[in-house]
């Protein structure tokens, strides 16, 4: 069954339940308002009877002579209508008063169900409403038969379930209106999770609803995105990984057939083995360097996370690209916030790497400088690495950190990428830009460090 059916049969069966608990509740609350008001008014007809037979009684007057009529203002406000009956203390029936018009009585026993003897047992039978009151002349006797109030409240529980029935009518109605108003977008979401299971990710659209519904719709449309990006990142990467590997092999191809063919003689020969050798070498990195990438990515067992000092780890970086610099004549100037503790929680050997990456990418560019300052900004440890070369262009620095992106002298293109993967399983953030003094500046932030912190 369709979800719209479940949801409009769910709420046609809970109308329906509370429509019937509530006209239950409503018959019994009905009967016991109109019986309370109908002996209210019953004991108010008696006290104005008793005490005009009373004045009678006190002025000898026999009861066929004393005027027992019941002032109008009762007759017209009974819930149904009321008999008096007066016995005499031998309890024969004396006088018969119909308080309204439809109450005529003809004898004692008109009004009395079968089984029932006496006026006073009528009450215990269930089916009448009796009050007797004493008076001087014997016994005054109101009763009114239940039949007549149960039919009063059937007859205003006929209009009452009437008027549920339509207000039902019109709220299932309602229910079919507002369920496709919020199924639809449902619907529509069906069709474009349909489109991402083909992997149809550019074709998904945003649908429109609000809500809970329209946060889930936006977050499906948020996740195209990401995997088509996604696919296109990975298609370029196949892409330009192959080239990559491509031009090594293809030296070393051309070479190993020369040296075969005999092409090269002598000196020649002795260069193309080094050729072959430096571009073994240079496949070699990039396999590894792509290896890693994929580890990062995806193995947690790789990462090993504790309690880094990041100055210290800093002056492991300068020392291990020092040949570097000495030979390009390069000055590393660092500095540290005093006083301050640099602690990261971080895999040391991996963290090191990345710096070990943007230092020597820093190099390759830099005139005669590179900075490398560390510090605490805003309760995150930061360290930045900037240099005074020729900066890195506009268009290159939103897809600097991408999987062989080169900029100019440039290696594998895959340095910044290994580190912006490291930075960030740390629980950092890296960046890049140009200085206003000219130069590029990367850019690191980390948590602090905290005994608490799980890895």
């Amino acid at each position: 069954m369709k979800l719209v059916h479940q949801i409009n049969l769910a709420f046609a069966l809970s109308l329906i339940l509370v429509l019937s608990v509530t006209a239950v509740v409503i018959h019994y609350v009905l009967m016991d308002h109109f019986i309370g008001t109908q002996r209210k008014d019953m004991q108010s007809i008696g006290a104005e009877l008793t005490a005009k037979l009373e004045t009678a009684a006190a002025q000898s007057i026999p009861i066929e002579s004393t005027p027992l009529a019941v002032s109008g203002g009762f007759a017209s406000a009974q819930v149904a209508e009321v008999g008096v009956i007066i016995q005499d203390n031998q309890g024969n029936v004396v006088s018969t008063i119909p308080v309204t018009p439809a109450a005529q009585f003809m004898g004692s026993q008109a009004i009395l169900p079968d089984g029932v003897a006496s006026f006073s047992s009528a009450a215990g039978s269930g089916q009448f409403l009796t009050e007797v009151t004493a008076v001087p002349q014997g016994t005054m006797t109101l009763i009114t038969p239940i039949s007549k109030i149960k039919a009063i409240e059937q007859a205003l529980m006929a209009r009452l379930m009437l008027v549920f029935g339509v207000g039902g009518v019109i709220m299932v109605i309602l229910s079919l209106f507002i369920t496709k108003r919020l199924i639809k977008p449902l619907m529509l979401l069906r069709e474009e999770l349909r489109k991402v299971k083909e992997r149809q990710f550019s074709e998904v659209e945003r649908v429109s609803a609000s809500g809970e519904i329209g946060v889930v719709a936006e977050s499906v449309y948020e996740m195209a995105g990401e995997l088509e990006r996604y696919n296109h990142v990975q298609r370029q990467f196949f892409q330009n990984a192959s080239h990559e590997l491509k031009s090594p092999l293809m030296s070393i191809s051309g070479y190993a057939e020369g040296i075969r063919d005999g092409v090269f003689e002598g000196e020649e020969i002795r260069k193309g083995l080094d050729i072959i050798m430096s571009e073994s070498s240079r496949m070699k990195n990039i396999v590894t360097e792509m290896t890693l990438l994929a580890k990062l990515d995806s193995e947690d067992g790789i990462f090993k996370a504790t309690a880094v000092n990041l100055k210290e780890l800093v002056e492991e970086a300068i020392e291990r690209v020092n040949p570097v610099l000495v030979r390009k004549g390069l000055f590393v100037h660092p500095s540290y916030g005093d006083n301050e503790s640099l602690m990261v929680y971080a895999d040391r050997d991996k963290l090191l790497q990345a710096l070990l990456n943007i230092v020597s990418n820093g190099a390759r560019h830099a005139s005669k400088h590179i900075y490398i300052q560390a510090g605490i900004d805003k309760d995150r440890v930061m360290l930045t690495v900037s240099d005074d070369g020729e900066g890195i262009s506009e268009e290159l620095i939103p897809y600097l950190f991408h999987r062989f992106v080169k900029g100019k002298n440039g290696e594998s293109g895959l340095g910044l990428a290994i580190a912006r993967a490291i930075v960030e399983r740390c629980g950092g953030l890296i960046t890049a830009g140009n200085r206003k003094e000219g130069g590029a500046v990367i850019s690191l932030g980390f948590p602090p460090y905290r005994k608490t912190t799980v890895a």
